[in-house]
């Protein structure tokens, strides 16, 4: 799985894809049909990379593309509006280990989204680049 160019923006719904970069900051491309760019100012919003995003485990942290993978194998994910009940039944096994005091059902609600933004792309079946050193 290659989530390298995937990025979650704070303050904007949805995934997007980091395509570059200007004077003024990053370039990013919503992954819809529509391909809408537009300039993210790291001086006044957040920005994080799906393939560095981590959860809270009771021992260690796990990984986001863990979890997706999992999700992927499970072959369906509820949908998002299910009960906080449903959500976290679910994320116990996709995401075992996980601490539930700190995981909160938006967190669970969010990763779930993701996965169904991007389970069409065909980033599950591109190879993960090498680390950058």
């Amino acid at each position: 799985m290659n989530l390298r160019a995937l990025v979650s923006v704070t303050g904007k719904p949805g995934l997007f894809k980091l395509i570059g970069q200007n004077k003024g900051g990053f370039i990013i491309e919503t992954l819809d049909s529509a391909k809408l760019k537009s300039i993210v100012n790291l001086s006044t919003t957040k920005m994080a990379t799906l393939e560095d995003i981590t959860i809270y485990g009771d021992e260690e942290e796990i990984k986001l593309i863990d979890i997706l993978e999992n999700i992927k194998a499970k072959g369906e994910a509820p949908d998002v509006k299910a009960s906080g009940n449903d959500l976290r039944e679910f994320f116990r096994e996709v995401a075992p280990g996980h601490d539930e005091s700190r995981v909160y059902s938006s967190d669970i609600k969010k990763i779930i989204s993701w996965y169904a933004i991007i389970k069409e792309l065909p980033i599950f079946e591109d190879e993960a680049p090498e680390p950058l050193t």
